[in-house]
């Protein structure tokens, strides 16, 4: 496996627990900027206060939409997107309808891409679109990723991590493949350790979602 140079800077350090405090938050945004990840994930209620801790820093302020089911209503999803970038986030990690890309409805769910894709754009942000990968057949995967190009998101992104499973190698590929360079890919869930993370980064990945953000890039054991 060939060495990831400056791995920190593909990690998205996060924190997506029911119970995380505003000291936990405070605390995540202190390991970020010390390791230079790329940017903090929080839930939307913690961006006010993480944007704030990051001021006049390198690292971004990414937000979950819809997480981690992905089944609300596309104009929560938009509204939450939209609140989100006013209180200061960079980026935004959308859950895919994930129930209407099981039965078939892509209208649905390019409609909810594409509606919240507007949203975030219209704010100067970046989208990803988790589409839960553990849930769906590689058939499925595919073709959420072509729709996911289709409305024209920034990233596809493996996994909540909140689900049976999270990222793996193949799955990476796989979207690799459907969506060429058109897009970029998250992977995320179960990321522990830098060999992990290094070999999802080989198969295709550009971002590292993970709570064991330090782990990976100092060789310590994950808490």
């Amino acid at each position: 496996m060939k060495e990831i140079k400056n791995i920190n800077r593909y990690i998205d350090h996060t924190l997506l627990k029911a119970d995380a405090t505003p000291d936990d938050i405070k605390k995540l945004c202190d390991e970020a900027r010390k390791y230079n990840f790329y940017s903090v994930c929080v839930n939307s209620c913690n961006v006010e206060l993480a944007a704030a801790q990051l001021e006049n820093s390198p690292v971004k302020v990414a937000c979950v939409v819809g997480f981690p089911l992905g089944a609300v209503e596309t104009s929560a999803k938009a509204y939450e997107a939209d609140t989100a970038c006013a209180k200061g986030a960079d980026e935004i990690d959308m859950v895919m309808n994930i129930g209407a890309m099981k039965a078939g409805d892509y209208e649905a769910v390019l409609d909810d891409m594409a509606t919240v894709a507007s949203m975030v754009y219209d704010n100067d942000a970046i989208l990803k679109v988790i589409l839960e990968t553990c849930l769906l057949s590689d058939a499925e995967i595919v073709k959420a990723c072509k729709l996911a190009v289709e409305a024209q998101v920034d990233f596809v992104k493996t996994s909540t991590g909140f689900s049976t499973g999270g990222a793996t190698v193949a799955d990476v590929r796989l979207m690799r493949q459907a969506v060429g360079d058109q897009c970029k890919i998250k992977a995320s869930g179960g990321i522990h350790d830098y060999a992990t993370a290094a070999a999802l980064i080989e198969a295709g990945a550009d971002r590292i979602g993970a709570s064991a953000s330090i782990a990976i890039v100092t060789g310590a054991p994950a808490k």
